[in-house]
């Protein structure tokens, strides 16, 4: 997951593989909910991990639920539709979680107890109010703690003898089905006799219905429907656990993929879009996303747990569509426009208004970004396509909605060739944390981006090139341990440094499974980080480099590491022979007597007893060696910057790389 402050996303050619996306977030808070209530143990398979759910679990834990995570699975203990009594007020924080704060504000008031509930900001102004007024139409107890409408909210315990039930309870259908859903949820609580609801105005979002519905038929509640007007949850109805139950994939995110198949080439041979954990006969109702999709042109084939998507039409064709049955993928479609032999039209989203953020205004906001035209009402957007010379590089702002985010990362497959800066990439967090990592997983770049850092030993290129590395979400390659890890590998292997086993060391030099994180030199997991730092490591990687096939092998690693989203590489022959095309080389040095002094303090900090003369004089012996190299001697690149960070601190040092990273893109600044 990308905790940065922006992610580029350079021009992206093409597209191609196998994604498996997470659980629904719909599904899984529906469930943790419903496993609470119930009366048993819930065994809960394939459920999401995220921001939304955690803040639930979070909130059951804090009611008494017995919480058992086990591998892939999670056992609940529920709560047989009872609070263990408490006189002490309960404060439960949710986020901007809707699919936890509406359901808990319709369970907790029936559940008897004191809670107050509150999130974040824009939580506070996602309105609430219709489902408290249906809910004090019962005779429930519910306070506003700020503006009337909205949370957060104070909940008083009423018994069940004093709540009307009798009469039907009617709520409002044109706002959010959360508000249906909640009621539905937390209803059979209190069901001594037959419950109605009765809905007011047109339901929106009809599928999320269909999927309460569903889930509450799994745990045991077998409600009534008329149309879509009136419910009826039967008398003495109860929950129960139905032992076992797998959260389908999240149609919603699938909509990112069967997007991106509708609008990506093939790669390396490969063509189209497989997309595991959910198929045509899904419960959610995004899934119908695929019609839209077909519409448009895509290829789709299904079967019972997956789906295919190939670019069919294209340019794709414009639709004029009622997206109200679809509020959630139906923002991809928005992106999906901009690649359209026309202007389209998605309607009925009136709904989009008061989600994490105003998505209509936010999605027209950004696609002007792109360079795109773009009407905007009450209840619908309308988006022009664009033409080649019309796109334009972009920071898009993504209002804390894991939407926008993973919506305009399509973006980045322009014709074009212009790259997309998605602001704040954290925010997928909400429903599909690693969202970005399989988008690069089956994602082919026309150039993948590389900051090359060089510079002579001990002038601090690797602390710096890991830290910019880190603040840009870019892949680390620490070139200087390379040949020590070779090494290392050699004498596991039992192999000697010589011609006779040259081939067979430069075989283990090609496949080193490699990583760089935290500091720290991974090989297959394994932290070697201080097994490559001894004298006799260092001699093996002496050894080891005379050997032109293991040279040859590790020159081909390297540029291996080259990956989505891009790199930063630190060395002595980065920006020369590596990566002579980087797009920003920087060389990085110090006076010889300064570096000295950074490695003394270094060393005197471990223990190690040494000179600042002799340290001096080493390192000024192994400059003149390394800059007399034949092969790949150690010389800035011609188009490099040069630091001399003598006199800079290492955030310093940072500031100015950055500085110059932004100079070379096509941004303004964040």
């Amino acid at each position: 997951m990308f905790s940065t402050t922006f992610l580029d996303l350079p021009p992206l050619a093409g597209a191609a593989g196998t994604v498996r996306l997470p659980g629904s977030k719909s599904i899984s808070n529906r469930v943790l909910l419903l496993a609470a209530l119930a009366s048993g143990t819930t065994t809960i398979h394939d459920l999401l991990d995220s921001d939304d759910t955690r803040v639930m679990l979070d909130a059951l834990r804090a009611l008494g639920c017995g919480i058992d995570p086990d591998g892939n699975t999670l056992r609940i203990t529920g709560l047989g539709g009872q609070l263990k009594p408490s006189e002490t007020l309960l404060p439960l924080f949710l986020g901007n979680a809707g699919t936890a704060m509406r359901p808990l504000t319709a369970a907790l008031s029936l559940l008897g107890g004191e809670f107050e509930l509150s999130g974040v900001p824009r939580m506070h102004e996602r309105p609430i109010g219709d489902l408290v007024d249906a809910l004090t139409q019962l005779g429930c107890r519910i306070d506003y703690l700020g503006n009337p409408g909205y949370p957060p909210l104070r909940i008083h315990p009423v018994p069940h003898g004093d709540l009307a039930l009798d009469a039907p309870i009617r709520v409002r259908g044109d706002v959010s089905s959360q508000f249906l859903t909640a009621l539905l949820l937390a209803l059979p609580l209190a069901a001594a006799g037959d419950i109605v609801i009765e809905v007011v105005g047109e339901l929106i979002s009809k599928p999320y219905i269909e999927i309460t519905l569903n889930l509450l038929a799994r745990f045991g509640i077998q409600v009534r429907r008329d149309s879509w007007e009136r419910f009826t949850i039967p008398a003495g109805s109860s929950y129960s656990s139905p032992g076992d139950i797998h959260v389908e994939a999240d149609a919603s995110s699938a909509s990112y993929f069967i997007a991106l198949g509708a609008i990506a080439t093939g790669v390396s041979g490969k063509d189209g879009i497989r997309i595991e954990g959910v198929g045509a006969d899904s419960i959610q109702g995004d899934i119908r996303f695929i019609d839209a999709a077909r519409q448009m042109g895509a290829l789709v084939d299904s079967g019972p747990n997956w789906l295919e998507v190939r670019r069919g039409a294209w340019p794709l064709k414009a639709i004029d569509l009622d997206a109200n049955h679809i509020p959630d993928a139906a923002m991809t479609l928005a992106v999906m426009a901009l690649y359209a032999d026309g202007p389209s039209t998605l309607r009925n989203i009136a709904s989009w208004r008061v989600k994490e953020t105003d998505r209509i205004d936010a999605m027209a906001n950004e696609l002007k970004k792109l360079g795109a035209a773009v009407e905007a009402g009450p209840d619908f957007i309308r988006v022009h396509p664009l033409a080649q010379a019309g796109w334009r590089p972009a920071s898009i702002h993504t209002y804390d909605d894991h939407r926008v985010a993973m919506c305009f990362s399509l973006a980045a497959f322009n014709p074009a060739g212009v790259p997309v800066r998605i602001l704040d990439p954290h925010c997928v967090a909400k429903t599909f944390p690693d969202y970005f990592e399989t988008l690069f997983s089956v994602a082919e770049a026309a150039e993948v981006p590389v900051i090359c850092i060089d510079g002579p030993t001990a002038s601090g290129k690797g602390t710096l090139a890991a830290e910019v590395a880190r603040l840009l979400g870019y892949h680390y390659l620490d070139s200087g341990s390379l040949y020590r890890v070779t090494g290392l590998a050699m004498r596991r292997a039992g192999l000697s440094a010589d011609a006779q086993h040259e081939t067979q060391i430069a075989a283990l030099a090609a496949a080193l499974p490699l990583q760089f994180t935290e500091g720290k030199v991974l090989l297959a997991g394994e932290d070697v980080s201080d097994d490559i730092r001894t004298e006799a490591a260092g001699m093996d990687a002496s050894r080891v480099s005379t050997l032109p096939a293991v040279r040859e092998a590790l020159l081909a690693l390297q540029q291996r590491f080259r990956q989505l989203p891009g790199l930063v590489a630190d060395g002595r022959d980065m920006g020369t022979v590596i990566f002579p095309d980087a797009t920003l080389k920087v060389f990085l040095t110090a006076s010889a007597a300064q570096r000295a002094e950074r490695r003394h303090k270094q060393l005197i900090s471990k223990g190690i007893s040494t000179t600042l003369d002799s340290l001096r004089s080493d390192l000024e012996a192994r400059d003149a060696r390394d800059s007399s190299r034949s092969v790949a001697p150690l010389k800035p690149a011609q188009d490099a910057r040069h630091l001399d960070n003598s006199q800079l601190s290492i955030e310093q040092s940072i500031d100015q790389v950055l500085d110059w990273w932004q100079q070379v893109q096509p941004f303004k600044p964040a």
